[in-house]
């Protein structure tokens, strides 16, 4: 179970939570004039921009709730008439803001939007049905974007999608999926039930396949990508036997199949975090908590209705939410550990791009400095003592106090490279282990200066730098920060955009216009037979020459933490 200061950071880290959006717009709903496209399950208006047109709340499964409440998703109804989806439905039930007294957010929440550019006749030498859209241009690639917030918030109506969409050519599709003790909850009596918010994932893509090419995209070039809890539920799909053939590339942005977090690293005596946990574990926790409930009579079906006729408001407490935002393996979904599964090499081979951000964890120890300041190398010794024990001498000595400008700041740099920066790194290793032809690529986001997101506390002396989250507003610029982008941090998020959409489209971010970026190889010959870390990350940062290849290995100490690949 983790501790409110994690759900908050992390919701923060995908994005500041606006208010809750509308009710789910009425399928028979006229709306306004706009472009209107045949779905699968009947036809939709959206709403056009000029460059780009969007569909809002397009419902991709049932609604969950009722008897449908901890069910995997089922197929959506068709409806008659013209469905306006010009407005966003609800995001899923979240994690309560402290002090909050109403539940943000509705059970019936398992809905998209979609972000295309506006059809331009684009010439092909030799048309056809394979290499073009029914609109005459050529087919697009398709971007599913899954948003982060530790599978207790967020929501992808977050995340204005027009900049890839546009600069990239690109269809871009954001899912809202189950959350909390709504999404991840588990009870004997349900048998081994798969998480049923990466269930939900895999029904938006399912929907995706099915519907892509009418919105102009190519349903056999699928991206799957997503940061920090979305990079995770990435991680769980790469490693799932029901997602095969759902995506063909993936882009995890600080969250790898290998994260985790030590004791203490989001306060003193909180516990050390692993984000997938054992079927058996969950459903323990489930059967406490239907006692809690007073979900007890009777046998499991009766245990279960129950629990199934429990308000939304009774579910939806700090307590519930955060003991049940771990997706469990042992199931149909996941067989066994994301982690296990990667150093096995039992994952879907498709191109991947993963990275972290330089600075990841000062966002983390930002958020807790005022409850848990670190002033001294006292408190500092004290951190580390309460996260590695014994070994806390030799990490002091990696990381002395004294080479960083505050004692809080040299805590953030070893959480940043024990917690996300070397766990990826081995995942890279583990990756490349099993599958040395793959296209694999490599990143870190180093922009000293990004622009904080909105909510977040400043602390005198230290700065964010590039924490975790702070990459998302180059790649979705409506995302509210405390300043906008400078020119050249402009130049930076389309050059990103041209690498992720590059990426989406060959497998190879590489492409015009922008700074060539090597494979990822953490075990070629080319490390040197002394250094089988070593490989080349693109770092990402603005200004001349700023994006090129770095050591992303050295920088971090790897070395010394030493993950192991296998």
């Amino acid at each position: 179970m983790l501790l409110p200061l994690f759900s908050a950071a992390a919701i923060l880290a995908g994005t500041a939570v606006p208010a809750a959006g509308g009710e789910p717009a009425s399928p028979r709903s006229p709306g306004g004039d706009g472009t209107v496209v045949r779905t699968d399950h009947g036809l939709v208006r959206g709403v056009p921009h000029g460059s780009y047109s969007t569909y809002d709340g397009i419902p991709y499964a049932a609604p969950p709730t009722g008897s449908r409440r901890w069910r995997p998703p089922a197929p959506a109804a068709p409806w008659h008439g013209v469905r306006d989806a010009t407005a966003q439905a609800q995001r899923c039930v979240q994690m309560p803001a402290p002090g909050a007294t109403t539940v943000v957010g509705s059970e019936d929440c398992l809905y998209l939007n979609v972000t295309a550019p506006t059809p331009t006749p684009t010439p092909t030498p030799t048309p056809t049905p394979e290499s073009t859209s029914p609109k005459g241009g050529r087919k697009r690639p398709v971007l599913v974007w899954m948003h982060g917030g530790a599978f207790l918030g967020g929501s992808g109506n977050d995340f204005g999608a027009e900049h890839l969409a546009v600069r990239g050519d690109a269809v871009v599709v954001t899912v809202n999926y189950r959350l909390g003790v709504f999404g991840y909850f588990a009870h004997p009596g349900l048998g081994a039930a798969v998480p049923f918010g990466l269930a939900d994932q895999q029904a938006a893509l399912r929907w995706v396949k099915a519907n892509a090419q009418r919105f102009g995209g190519d349903p056999g070039n699928v991206t799957l990508f997503g940061e920090s809890a979305g990079a995770l539920g990435i991680c769980a799909h790469l490693t799932s036997p029901t997602a095969a053939g759902l995506f063909q590339r993936a882009v995890l942005q600080s969250g790898s199949c290998f994260m985790s977090f030590p004791p203490g690293a989001l306060g003193p005596a909180t516990p050390a975090y692993e984000p997938f946990a054992a079927q058996h574990d969950v459903e323990t926790s489930g059967a406490e908590a239907a006692r809690q409930l007073g979900c007890t009579a009777g046998d499991a079906g009766e245990v279960l209705a129950c629990l199934r006729g429990t308000g939304t408001d009774r579910l939806a407490t700090p307590g519930l939410m955060q003991s049940f935002n771990r997706p469990a393996y042992g199931n149909a979904l996941l067989p066994m550990a994301p982690a296990e599964a990667l150093r096995a090499g039992r994952f879907h081979r498709v191109p991947l791009l993963q990275g972290t951000n330089h600075d990841e964890m000062r966002m983390f120890v930002g958020l807790s400095l005022a409850a848990f300041p670190i002033r001294t190398e006292e408190d500092y010794r004290a951190r580390l003592t309460d996260a590695f024990g014994s070994k806390a001498p030799a990490v002091e000595g990696q990381y002395p106090a004294a080479e960083h400008p505050t004692p809080a700041l040299a805590w953030a740099a070893v959480l940043t490279d024990r917690s996300l920066a070397c766990t990826t790194l081995a995942a890279d290793r583990a990756i490349a282990a099993h599958a040395p032809a793959l296209p694999l690529y490599g990143y870190e986001f180093s922009d000293p200066g990004a622009p904080t997101p909105a909510g977040l506390p400043a602390n005198p002396g230290f700065p964010y730098g590039a924490a975790h989250g702070f990459e998302l507003p180059y790649l979705f610029p409506s995302i509210p920060t405390e300043r906008p982008l400078t020119g050249a941090q402009q130049a930076l998020s389309g050059q990103m955009a041209d690498y992720w959409t590059n990426f989406a489209r060959t497998g190879t971010p590489n492409g015009p216009g922008v700074p060539p970026w090597p494979l990822l190889r953490p075990e070629s010959p080319h490390s040197g037979p002394a250094s089988p870390h070593s490989a080349p990350v693109q770092s990402l940062a603005p200004g001349p020459g700023a994006i090129r290849p770095v050591d992303a290995d050295s920088a971090h100490h790897c070395r010394f933490w030493d993950f192991p690949s296998r």
